[in-house]
């Protein structure tokens, strides 16, 4: 795995954009470690946060596209999401409605919360554009700690 996250920062912000879309995805992944190795060597921090942004929020979309296309139990089997996570992501969804895009970046739960929304039929602006500002408010807060610890330690 090392190999792979070398080869990601080795491509700069195309590397944190495929990153950032893997970790947006169904799939397990930490974007912020790549993000954070390529803060160090040197790469605009704005870039770094259009490339994360970009890269998740597209990432994301593919788990709403999945849930609205998909059979919810088979989703929930494969992707091996416990049932209390999709009560929890439901009941949210119920209450909120699309505007639960803006928690999509929790851990766990975040992946519940965006096919619960493609499986609700929530509405698709709403919910990405909700999801663009949760998720870009994310690394937004990952970039600044980092320059902040890193003037510290500097």
């Amino acid at each position: 795995m090392e190999q792979f996250y070398d080869a990601l920062i080795s491509y700069g912000p195309w590397g944190m954009f495929v990153a950032a879309f893997l970790a947006g995805s169904v799939l397990a992944f930490s974007s912020e470690a790549v993000m954070i190795a390529l803060l160090a060597v040197g790469v605009n921090p704005w870039t770094l946060l259009l490339a994360a942004s970009a890269g998740n929020t597209l990432g994301g979309i593919s788990c709403y596209c999945l849930g609205r296309l998909a059979n919810p139990d088979w989703l929930q089997r494969k992707f091996r999401i416990k049932e209390k996570h999709m009560q929890r992501a439901r009941a949210m969804v119920s209450r909120w409605g699309a505007l639960m895009g803006l928690f999509c970046w929790l851990p766990i739960l975040g992946d519940a919360i965006l096919l619960t929304l493609g499986i609700m039929r929530a509405n698709p602006v709403v919910a990405n554009l909700a999801m663009i500002v949760g998720r870009t408010a994310r690394y937004a807060v990952v970039l600044l700690s980092a320059i902040g610890i890193g003037q510290m330690l500097g």
